[in-house]
């Protein structure tokens, strides 16, 4: 059981402290900071932390967690679990919602112990398990009496190994992927916001980091348009001129049969496909069907602007399709993605209704629109980038595949480590 594996030291397995013990005024902005539910959605315990004093931590230190330490939901999101990183604090707070596990290291190995609580039959137990009475949850006692099956030490840290290593490649594409988007979005700012090229080539400046064949594509003075100083040379367009945006559809429950199609709502563009996920016919319309690369946009509700990276899918309703058969993807999504806070800022106006836009909107939001040919020279600099985020979205799919497939069997010994090292090093 959990609880015999459980370190040989005061307050090793615990949970949060009691309600009134911990409460919203207790938060200071800066300090020892407090795990919760919502810095539990990866791996590793992180995203925005409240705090609380070193005083008050202190009068909490029977719930302090730290690097290396195990912490489960107790009530929320049941079967969460994630690890204390050894950065960026010494220690942490746990929430009334979260419970702490610190491992005997001489027995087991702690990230192996995350991959075995993360596994389907260990996420299954928790919620056949759960307290049904109001919110459905568990508790410290539950958690203690937790059934474990370990394998040798040796080998719980060559499984771990092996996961850790494709979910380490996964999160290498997903800052990689930061880093992408964000030279993209600083050079359209610098191109189409700023128009930082335009005033360097006016006052017979060289731009820092540009190329100077990129930097000649620009003109070197502005023109007025009814927006105000725009380029010499460009117009200004819609931003439904330089796209189209097609709402999805709303599709009906189908079938469980072996052939469908996922459908892609609101919940998909944050969480990908999952089991939970509607299905669709297959044989919608053609213009219907999303695949990876396609911009998908948000209009009701939480608005989002992504590129989509999911596999085929179903356009659902409240959803945008934006493709254009004129303008490159990077263009139309990189205004999309300008105009979002405005339209973010229209919905949330919206005290009746769910918040949304409307496509006059779409009308509104005005676009600056280069010559062709140097929108075209533009395209060779910002497509790679996306196509390079597109990719590695796609690889860390195919990541995250072959790790859930070999977690049950590394865990039930259906495949043994040697087998799996060497395809392991072959897809990395």
């Amino acid at each position: 059981m959990v609880e015999d594996i459980a370190a040989p030291i005061k307050n090793a397995l615990v949970g949060g402290p009691f309600g009134s013990n911990l409460v919203s005024r207790d938060y200071v902005s800066l300090g020892v900071p407090v795990i919760r539910g919502q810095n539990m959605s990866s791996r590793w315990v992180e995203g925005d932390f409240a705090f609380v004093s070193e005083k008050k931590a202190a009068q909490l230190s029977p719930n302090t967690a730290r690097p290396g330490d195990l912490i489960f939901t107790q009530r929320g999101t049941l079967g969460q679990v994630a690890i204390v990183p050894q950065q960026p604090f010494d220690h942490y707070i746990v929430s009334q919602s979260q419970m702490k596990l610190t491992v005997d290291s001489q027995q087991t190995d702690a990230l192996f112990l995350y991959y075995f609580f993360s596994s389907e039959e260990q996420q299954d137990y928790v919620r056949r398990n759960a307290v049904q009475t109001g919110v459905p949850h568990t508790n410290l006692e539950h958690l203690r009496r937790t059934p474990l099956l370990l394998p040798p030490l040796p080998e719980q840290r060559a499984i771990a190994a092996i996961l850790g290593a494709l979910d380490d490649k996964i999160e290498l594409n997903r800052t990689m992927n930061q880093r992408l988007e964000q030279m993209a979005q600083a050079l359209f700012k610098s191109w189409f916001v700023d128009f930082d090229p335009v005033h360097a080539n006016r006052n017979g400046e060289a731009m820092p980091g540009l190329a100077r064949e990129v930097q000649a594509l620009f003109p070197s003075a502005f023109e007025d348009s009814a927006l105000g100083e725009i380029p010499q040379g460009w117009q200004i367009e819609p931003l439904d001129r330089i796209a189209h945006f097609l709402n999805g559809l709303a599709l009906q429950k189908f079938p469980a049969i072996d052939d469908y199609l996922p459908v892609i709502k609101i919940a998909e563009l944050r969480k990908g496909v999952t089991e939970s996920s509607g299905k669709a016919s297959p044989n919608i319309e053609a213009k219907y069907i999303v695949d990876d690369g396609d911009i998908l946009f948000s209009w009701s509700g939480s608005l989002e602007v992504v590129v989509w990276c999911g596999g085929r899918g179903a356009l659902n309703q409240h959803l945008f399709k934006v493709t254009s058969a004129q303008y490159p993807r990077w263009f139309y999504y990189l205004w999309t993605k300008e105009h979002l806070p405005e339209f973010q800022s229209i919905a949330a106006g919206k005290a009746t209704t769910m918040g949304h836009i409307q496509r006059h909107h779409l009308t509104a939001a005005t676009t600056r629109v280069p010559p062709p040919h140097v929108l075209k020279s533009m395209t060779n600099i910002i497509e790679p980038l996306l196509m390079h985020i597109v990719n590695n979205n796609i690889a860390s799919r195919t990541l995250a595949a072959t790790r859930d497939a070999l977690l049950p069997k590394l865990l039930s010994g259906e495949v043994r480590v040697r087998e799996v090292e060497k395809m392991i090093e072959e897809i990395m």
